[in-house]
Formats: structure tokens, C-alpha cells, sequence
């Protein structure tokens, strides 16, 4: 699967086609991943392999060899991954062999350049014949169900996928398919390509006013899209005057809330939560890049204390007559074993054994007693090294 990611991407699609400006405001902003997308890439390269080994397109020997070094570099594979995946796949196959003349691709790129400037994806599989254009996306996750009914990320991936075959097969109709295998999520939406092609005529003048950093500024945040993945949510100030609304409330009824009001803030917590740790991490790189927020400093975090080498801990505390030093299953936490050997006879032996690593970089405010990391390439330093 490939690792870049077009300017105008299809898996950021409502925010620069609902909201253009966005692009402009996560300029230079690196994507960030989790492991949520990690999980998601390696249940992707295992449908791509069951895939191409049931269409014949590697042999059982390949697939064998492949799939053996997946699940050994792998940290995600497991039993669940390993059936989810393969009830995603009976489904793909089931719509395969529905249609003898159709043909499939797995892990497929395709370009939307024509309507959006640069843009492409990966559309996880195409199912093609003069009939119909069968468009599958595989959804790993479990959080939020993915609905198909004019999915942006799946409309681009249609216009890719038409700019690729449209001249060889002579479909009129184009399917887009979410499976969503976790949570029992199968949904599907049909288009018939004149309709698809008009809404491309859109998406060219949405694409120039989002490389261009105009089409208004309005966006609605009460839509989890609009802001979940959004790079610039710590800095944007239309977003923080949005969230700020909720200050209407300490002026109400004295000391009261209404069952609606509290309800309203309760909806609103998600945003509000992951906004405010978006607005801590900038204001924490602004600092470590030498510029100042008023009140706030960096200091650096609360690390433990822990044992490098617990085997050679144990030997030379029983060499030194400790023996009531374990818990039923291992060595007693360091604390404990402090407390039991004593302070100064337990630094005489273990001290070499003994590490406490550099905090993470913290943001507090300016009467906190740690002393501020003062050095912007000190904090880098220390960022680079966790």
C-alpha cells in the first residue's frame, strides 16, 4: 500500500469539500498516525493477500510465504484479524463470482487528477465489467460506522476509478461498498456514472477554492468529520470561538443547570476534549520552537524509576542474604524492595542497576516549582528521544 498522501486526499475529503479553507490551514502540518492506523494497514495487506491468492493471482506457494512473514513481522495479527479479514473477503468473492466476465483489483491507485489537481488513493478493490463498476472499502475500525450513501472518500475513489477503466468497459452504473466486518456493518450506495460525472463538475471547483484558501470560512463543527482528524483544530480560532459558547452556560440560573443544558454540554464533550489536547500539544511546540505563551513553561515530566537487569538484581540480593524479595510471580516492585533492603544499603548494591528516564516534556504553568527547559533544541532533543 502506498505511504504518500495526495494534498487533496480522498480519506480527508470532507474537510476540503465541505470546508475549502481547511487545506490551507493544515499547511505544513505532518500527519499524524496512531495505532489504530497501523492495525488498519495490516488487516488491508491480509485482504490483499487472500484476495490475490483466491483470483489466482499469486500461487499457494507465494501466498504461503508471504503470509507466514506477515504474521511473523506483525504486531496486529491475530485469530480476530485473521477471520474478520476473511469474512470481508467471502464477501468480495461472493460478488466476483456473481458475474463471470467482471474483473478484479485489489489495492488498486487510482487518480481523480482531472477533477482535483493532484489528487489519488488506494481503492481497496474494484470488481469491473460493461455492467457495472463494483467499488469495495474495507473498514478495519469499530468505533464509528461508516455509512456508504454518498461517501466523499468513495465518490473520489469512483471518479479515480472511472478515469481508469471508463474507456475499456461500457458500465452505466457504479456500486460503492463499505464492509465494516467488527461491528457487522455491510452498506452499499449506487450512482449511475452520468450522476457521478456531474458531481466531478463540483468537486473542480471545490478542489480550486481549496488550493486557492477560499470558499468561505463557515464549517459545522457539531459534525464529528468536520473536526476529528482536522491537523489545525489546536490554532483555529473559529473553532475555539465555537467551543468557547459553552461559557453561556455559567450565566444562566444561579448555581443551576437544566436536564437539556446538561445534556447539550454532554454532546458536546468529545469535541471539547480532543480540541483542548490539540490547543496543550501546540502551545507545547510553540515553546519548544523558541516562542512564548504568556503563563506557561516547560518542564520536564514525572518519569519511574525501574530495574535494567531484574535476573542480576535477584542474584546479588540472595548473594546478600535478601531472600523474602518476590511477589509469587516476580521480583517485588522497586519501591517495595527499597523499603525491605533499606535505602542505603539498596543504592550500594543496585545503583548500576538502576535508571530513571528523562520525562516527557511537559506544559504547566509558570508557579509549578520544576525548573523550565529553557533550550529550544534541548526540548527537541528530548521530544526526538522518547
Amino acid at each position: 500500500m502506498p505511504s504518500v498522501h495526495a494534498t487533496l486526499s480522498a480519506s480527508g475529503a470532507h474537510k476540503w469539500l465541505k470546508h475549502p479553507p481547511t487545506l490551507w490551514m493544515e499547511m505544513g502540518i505532518p500527519d499524524f498516525s496512531s495505532k489504530f492506523a497501523a492495525e488498519g494497514t495490516a488487516a488491508h495487506t491480509l485482504v490483499e493477500l487472500k484476495l490475490k491468492e483466491a483470483t489466482e493471482q499469486l500461487t499457494k506457494r507465494k501466498y504461503n510465504f508471504r503470509r507466514k512473514k506477515f504474521i511473523e513481522n506483525s504486531d496486529w495479527f491475530n485469530a480476530s484479524m485473521d477471520e474478520y479479514t476473511d469474512q470481508h473477503v467471502d464477501l468480495v468473492l461472493e460478488a466476483l463470482n456473481a458475474r463471470p466476465d467482471a474483473v478484479l483489483f485489489s489495492e488498486q491507485r487510482v487518480s481523480y487528477d482531472q477533477w482535483a489537481p493532484g489528487g489519488f488513493g488506494t481503492a481497496d478493490t474494484l470488481i469491473v465489467d460493461d455492467e457495472l463498476l463494483d467499488i469495495w472499502d474495507f473498514k478495519y475500525g469499530k468505533g464509528q460506522k461508516v455509512r456508504a450513501d454518498h461517501n466523499l472518500q468513495m465518490m473520489l475513489y469512483a471518479l479515480g476509478s472511472y478515469a481508469l477503466v471508463g474507456d475499456i468497459y461500457d458500465f452505466d452504473t457504479i456500486r460503492m461498498n463499505i464492509s465494516q466486518p467488527r461491528i457487522g456493518n455491510m452498506d452499499t450506495f449506487e450512482i449511475s456514472k452520468k450522476d457521478l460525472l456531474a458531481w466531478g463538475e463540483d468537486v473542480k471547483v471545490l478542489a480550486d477554492h481549496a488550493l486557492n484558501g477560499d470558499g468561505g470560512t463557515e464549517r459545522d463543527w457539531d459534525d464529528p468529520q468536520t473536526w476529528q482528524f482536522y491537523k489545525a483544530m489546536g490554532f483555529d480560532k473559529s473553532l475555539a470561538e465555537y467551543n468557547l459558547k459553552i461559557r453561556q452556560y455559567k450565566f444562566k440560573e444561579a448555581n443551576t443547570l437544566k436536564p437539556e443544558e446538561i445534556q447539550d454540554i454532554l454532546d458536546q464533550a468529545p469535541r471539547i476534549k480532543k480540541w483542548l489536547e490539540a490547543v496543550e500539544y501546540y502551545a507545547t511546540q510553540q515553546i519548544r520552537n523558541g516562542h512564548d505563551i504568556p503563563g506557561y513553561k516547560i518542564v520536564e515530566g514525572r518519569s519511574n524509576r525501574f530495574i535494567t537487569d531484574k535476573d542480576k538484581a535477584q542474584d546479588i540480593l540472595v548473594k546478600e542474604g535478601f531472600t523474602d524479595i518476590f511477589t509469587p510471580q516476580e521480583l517485588l516492585s522497586l519501591t517495595k524492595l527499597e523499603s525491605y533492603v533499606g535505602k542505603k544499603k539498596f543504592n550500594e548494591l543496585l545503583a548500576d542497576l538502576i535508571t530513571k528516564p528523562t520525562g516527557k516534556p511537559t506544559l504547566v504553568t509558570e508557579d509549578d516549582k520544576r525548573p523550565a527547559i529553557n533550550s529550544a533544541a534541548q526540548a527537541t532533543k528530548d521530544f526526538d528521544e522518547e
